[in-house]
């Protein structure tokens, strides 16, 4: 149990900085001089008073007492929210039932603990804590940069067409690889919010980690192709091989887009071709996130076989384009997206004629956009 103590030290620079309220003054400074053994401490004694200091400053955690006068703890922690995200906010009451429990982890809350907490438990707590703020902010980073380099990549775009081939290699790159990254961030922050409760010893849970780590896997392995296939650009062509072209489509849809419910395969069960595999990635990854980000809850992808050749039709209920918007987006950067570089659709036919394929596009305002590729089937041997 946690004793009244002297108030907390002032705060210094060197150590991350949490933010102690409590309307009560023993227990606020009684957490506040246990906590400055390791961190900088901040105190408020009223809701309003944290909401402006987390305005004015950025806190690695915040510990909040839930029951207070003007605004409870609940409410506050909705404010928090809106002003600092990533902060992890540790809730502390004296009536410890699973309903407040409940309510604190709904709003929010990154951990709960019963009032007053013993000091090992709470030490244990802030510092993980402490770890996960710092985590979810840098991941944030990462994500605002990669959007930052897209933005300004797209103004680049704009400004000047890129006139050598092997300069737009390199924005192609670019565009491909920002999907992937971004899974790899996604799924790396969920790995790492499920290896914090796999102290509990769940199998179930432990199930998990595993899946999204192989998850995490297959989208770097697709990283590496890019990169690599940049590298040898100017070197060798990309090795074709036979490629089942619906087995390729259920990988990005499971891998770079989370399994996403609105994209449905039908039709043939495997249409077997000659190609890149990753080549053929890129093109359903920038297809199913064309059509997805122009709004569409139904993309679905048919796959059969006409004659000599396997088609691919991908249909959505999005936006659509006139006529005007669909030539400037086939000859590449023009987007209606802010963060888009317009390149998708280009690097789509690019891809599609490298393999011997044709490309063609269909769309109307408020009716949706139709994809109709058609790539030469294997023949079987005896046919």
């Amino acid at each position: 149990m946690l004793m009244e103590k002297s108030p907390a030290p002032s705060i210094t620079t060197d150590r991350s900085v949490v933010l102690v309220v409590d309307d009560e003054y023993g227990p606020r400074e009684s957490i506040a001089f246990t906590l400055s053994t390791e961190f900088s401490v901040d105190t408020a004694e009223r809701a309003s008073e944290a909401i402006a200091k987390l305005k004015l400053r950025s806190y690695a955690v915040v510990v909040l007492d839930i029951r207070m006068p003007e605004m409870d703890g609940i409410r506050a922690l909705e404010e928090f929210r809106k002003i600092d995200p990533h902060v992890s906010v540790i809730m502390l009451t004296g009536y410890g039932t699973l309903l407040t429990a409940q309510q604190a982890m709904l709003a929010g809350a990154n951990q709960y603990l019963r009032k007053p907490p013993d000091v090992a438990e709470l030490l244990d707590a802030v510092r993980q804590q402490v770890k996960a703020t710092r985590m979810r902010r840098h991941h944030a980073k990462l994500a605002n940069d990669a959007q930052e380099m897209n933005v300004a990549l797209k103004h680049e775009i704009e400004r000047s067409e890129p006139q050598i081939w092997q300069a737009r290699a390199s924005v192609e790159l670019v565009h491909d690889l920002n999907n992937p990254l971004t899974v790899v961030i996604g799924y790396a922050t969920l790995l790492a919010e499920e290896a914090r409760r796999i102290a509990e010893k769940d199998i179930e849970m432990a199930s998990k980690i595993t899946g999204y780590a192989a998850m995490v896997e297959k989208a770097a392995e697709y990283c590496h192709h890019l990169s690599e296939n940049w590298r040898l650009s100017s070197r060798k062509t990309a090795e074709f091989t036979t490629v089942d072209l619906v087995a390729v489509a259920q990988d990005v849809r499971q891998v770079l887009f989370f399994g996403n419910v609105a994209i449905h395969l039908e039709g043939a069960q495997s249409l077997i071709v000659r190609g890149s595999k990753y080549e053929l990635m890129r093109i359903f990854q920038n297809t199913f996130k064309n059509s997805l980000e122009a709004g569409t809850t139904v993309l679905k992808v048919t796959f059969s076989t006409h004659g000599k050749n396997h088609e691919v039709s991908i249909a959505d209920n999005g936006t659509g384009m006139d006529p005007e918007r669909v030539k400037r987006a086939l000859h590449g950067g023009f987007s209606s997206k802010a963060s888009g570089t317009g390149l998708g659709l280009s690097i789509c036919r690019h891809l599609i004629g490298a393999h011997g394929g044709t490309f063609d596009l269909t769309s109307a305002p408020g009716k949706g956009t139709t994809i109709r590729i058609l790539l030469p089937a294997v023949q079987e041997q005896g046919a």
